[in-house]
């Protein structure tokens, strides 16, 4: 979803109206209600559904002004106009299995040749093909919409890319994410092997996994108008997520069902599987993912920038505080 929020109307004392319409993109999984849960509840807001994958772009383009993107489209959107900065105010992580981003195939994890892999996210594709090559196998991706069950884009109608006619429409190996892995995952049965990728890079490398993190774009950071909104509004969203975390067993009963989750599994999930909070480990870890990618030659290599939610930050203090 995107959140269109006027942040003058949020009725911050300390703001006086001296800020203007904010744009702030984020999805709308169930592992996201911990980040922007409250949102809605502002006059002004307006929601608009998306996918992990197209939120890079809304804020590369202008479209929105912070956005929760894939780690991966910090890499794709450097050196051109609209280059991001990372924003430390909350994050979809794990540290150890994730549950939500899953390989699935019918052959042993060494025989792959071709993952079907879900358009919705950029980095999990990415990270999914780093988890491979390190058990030394060099997988075809193609891309693949797990809703339609239908391939699309380059590698589609190849050798190798097509999709037995029956099987249902499930291809060998499929990499999934998101609710749909516990709404919408075929059966065990068909899918014999199976590799949780937070787990795997937990292996890999023990750092943590960042999926998301918020993002905005670098030269409006550096507008003194604009960027003064910008850091107002990062650091409602971390305030929001601090509050949040506080009330995630309400935020279960609140958005398990709707989501199509057993309310015991989105428990642990929320609760005890991901992480939100931006800590060193979690920068450390976004770090060691880019230059893993770019060695790989699955992303132009970059230096990650951070925003440092302390810089400007004053006058957004005192409006902010309500949230405590």
């Amino acid at each position: 979803m995107m959140l269109v929020v006027g942040w003058n109307l949020l009725g911050f004392s300390g703001w006086n109206g001296r800020f203007g319409m904010l744009k702030v993109a984020a999805v709308s999984y169930l592992n996201t209600a911990p980040l922007i849960e409250g949102l809605d509840a502002w006059a002004g807001c307006e929601m608009v559904r998306s996918v992990p994958a197209g939120i890079g772009e809304m804020v590369a383009s202008g479209e929105a002004d912070l956005g929760l993107a894939s780690v991966v489209d910090y890499a794709k959107y450097q050196d051109c106009e609209g280059d991001l900065v990372m924003v430390p105010a909350g994050m979809i992580g794990c540290d150890g299995p994730t549950l939500t981003v899953r390989l699935f195939s019918s052959v042993p994890i060494e025989e792959i040749t071709v993952v079907h892999a879900d358009t919705d996210s950029h980095t999990s594709v990415v990270l999914c093909d780093l988890v491979l090559r390190e058990r030394g196998v060099r997988a075809k991706i193609v891309d693949f919409d797990v809703r339609e069950r239908v391939a699309s884009g380059d590698g589609a109608d190849d050798e190798g890319g097509s999709i037995d006619p029956e099987s249902d429409g499930w291809p060998e190996a499929v990499l999934m994410i998101g609710d749909k892995v516990v709404t919408g995952s075929p059966a065990a049965v068909r899918y014999p092997y199976q590799v949780d990728l937070g787990e795997a890079w937990g292996e890999m490398t023990g750092l943590p996994f960042v999926y998301a993190v918020w993002m905005c774009r670098a030269d409006r950071l550096a507008d003194d108008a604009i960027g003064a909104e910008i850091r107002a509004g990062a650091l409602v969203l971390e305030r929001m997520m601090l509050r949040n975390r506080m009330r995630l067993d309400w935020i279960v009963m609140n958005h398990a069902k709707h989501s199509g989750w057993p309310t015991d599994l989105a428990r642990r999930y929320i609760g005890e599987l991901l992480r939100f909070q931006v800590d060193e480990r979690a920068r450390e870890a976004v770090g060691v993912f880019l230059d893993r990618a770019a060695d790989a030659g699955l992303v132009e290599r970059c230096d990650v920038r951070w925003m440092e939610l302390g810089e400007g930050m004053r006058g957004a203090e005192e409006g902010a505080s309500c949230l405590r």
